[in-house]
C-alpha cells in the first residue's frame, strides 16, 4: 500500500480523501489542514464519508512530512498564493514523495513554464528523489487527454475547441467567483483572472501541450474577452444576491494560432445565472455545467462530459474528476523514475480494482 497524505480539505481535498480511500493501492496516512477548527477531526467527517477513517486532521506539516509518506495530494489552492503553493509542493517533493496537485497552473506544461516555477521543482527532484504531476479538469483532462484522444477518431482535423460552460453560482468558492472572476462587480471592475495575459498564463500551457502532441508549432497565442451585465437582480442559492448592471457572464477564448488560423481553442462561457447572455452556448442537457470538446473536421465530432458529486452538484463533479485523474496516477508515478511529469507522460488508465468497489 502506498502511504498517501491529503494536504488541504476544501473543494479538492474533500474529493481527494474519498478518492484515496477508494483506491485499492493507496492508504490514507495523514490529512493536513490550515483551519484550527478542523484539527483533530476524523478525515471521514471532513470528506463527507460515512463512519470513521481513523485518520485525524493535523496542522503539523513538519511531522507529517518527516514520517516519509510515499505520496502527497496537494489540494490547497494556488490561485492567489502561487509562491506559497510552490514552496509547499517543493518541500514535499524534497522528502522523496510523489506529489500530485492542480494548484500550479504554469506547470501543467512544465516544458514551457517560467524558470522560477520549473527550476525549484527540478532541484527538489534532484535533491530528494520525488516526483510531481500537475493536472486538473480545465486546465487539465478537458484540454489534453480528452481532445487528443477524440482527435484520433477523425480522418481530417481542421480545428479543436475545448469548452467549459458553467453556472458559477454552483461553485463553492465565493471569493474566487466574485473577486477573481468579477461576478457581481461593476462592469468597470477589472478581475484578475480576466486581465490581459492571465488566461494565457493559465491555459497557454494546455495549448502548447496539445500542439506538441499533434506535431504542430504554434505561431502565437491570442486572447478574446466578452463580458455581459445582468439585466435584472438575481438571487442565487449558494452566493446570495447579484445586482442588476453588475457582471453576470463572461466568455473568453485562448487561441492557439497555427499558420495564421486559430486551430486549437480553449473557450470558457461562465454565468452567475442562466438568464444572463442566453444567446451564448449552454450545456447540452440544460444543466448547470459541462465540459465539451468539438473536433471540426471529417467527421465532425462533439463530446460533452457532465459529472456530478456531493448532491448532484456539477462543480463538485468537475472537482472530483480532476482529483480522479491525479489520485489514480499515484501508483504509476510511484513505480516510475523521479521527475517532473505532464499529461502526455502519465497515462489515463482503466479503473483497475475499483469496478463495483463500494465507497463508504
Amino acid at each position: 500500500m502506498i502511504s498517501t497524505v491529503v494536504w488541504g480539505t476544501g473543494n479538492v481535498g474533500r474529493a481527494a480523501i474519498r478518492a484515496v480511500e477508494a483506491h485499492p493501492a493507496l492508504e490514507l496516512s495523514a490529512v493536513l489542514v490550515h483551519d484550527p477548527a478542523k484539527v483533530g477531526r476524523d478525515a471521514a467527517q471532513l470528506a463527507g464519508v460515512d463512519g470513521e477513517l481513523g485518520v485525524t486532521a493535523t496542522d503539523d506539516i513538519a511531522a507529517v512530512l518527516a514520517a516519509g509518506p510515499r505520496a502527497v495530494v496537494y489540494a490547497a489552492s494556488g490561485d492567489i498564493r502561487p509562491d506559497e503553493a510552490l514552496a509547499d509542493v517543493t518541500r514535499a517533493v524534497r522528502t522523496g514523495a510523489v506529489v500530485v496537485t492542480p494548484a500550479l497552473y504554469p506547470l501543467y506544461d512544465h516544458r514551457s513554464a517560467p524558470p522560477e516555477f520549473r527550476e525549484p521543482v527540478l532541484a527538489a527532484v534532484a535533491e530528494g528523489g520525488g516526483s510531481l504531476f500537475v493536472s486538473g479538469v480545465d486546465p487539465g483532462w478537458g484540454n489534453d487527454v480528452l481532445p487528443l484522444l477524440i482527435s484520433g477518431l477523425g480522418s481530417t482535423v481542421d480545428a479543436i475547441r475545448c469548452q467549459e460552460i458553467f453556472d458559477y453560482s454552483t461553485y463553492d468558492q465565493e471569493e474566487s467567483v466574485r473577486h477573481l472572476i468579477g461576478m457581481g462587480h461593476p462592469m468597470d471592475y477589472e478581475p484578475l483572472m480576466l486581465a490581459p495575459s492571465i488566461p494565457t498564463m493559465v491555459w497557454g500551457g494546455q495549448l502548447r501541450l496539445m500542439a506538441r502532441a499533434l506535431g504542430v508549432e504554434l505561431d502565437d497565442i491570442r486572447e478574446t474577452l466578452q463580458r455581459r451585465a445582468l439585466d435584472a437582480t438575481v438571487n442565487t442559492r449558494t452566493m446570495g444576491t447579484f445586482e442588476a448592471g453588475t457582471q453576470g457572464a463572461v466568455r473568453f477564448e485562448v487561441r492557439g494560432i497555427v499558420e495564421g488560423e486559430p486551430r486549437i481553442v480553449i473557450e470558457h462561457i461562465t454565468r452567475i445565472h442562466p438568464s444572463c447572455a442566453p444567446d451564448w452556448p449552454a450545456p447540452p442537457d440544460g444543466g448547470d455545467g459541462a465540459h465539451r470538446v468539438v473536433i471540426e473536421g471529417r467527421p465532425r465530432i462533439e463530446v460533452s462530459v457532465e459529472a456530478t458529486d456531493e448532491g448532484e452538484n456539477r462543480s463538485a463533479g468537475g472537482n472530483a474528476t480532476a482529483v480522479g485523474r491525479l489520485v489514480n496516477a499515484i501508483d504509476w508515478l510511484a513505480a516510475a523514475e523521479p521527475g517532473l511529469y505532464d499529461a502526455l507522460d502519465v497515462p489515463l488508465r482503466p479503473a483497475v480494482g475499483r469496478l463495483g468497489r463500494k465507497q463508504r
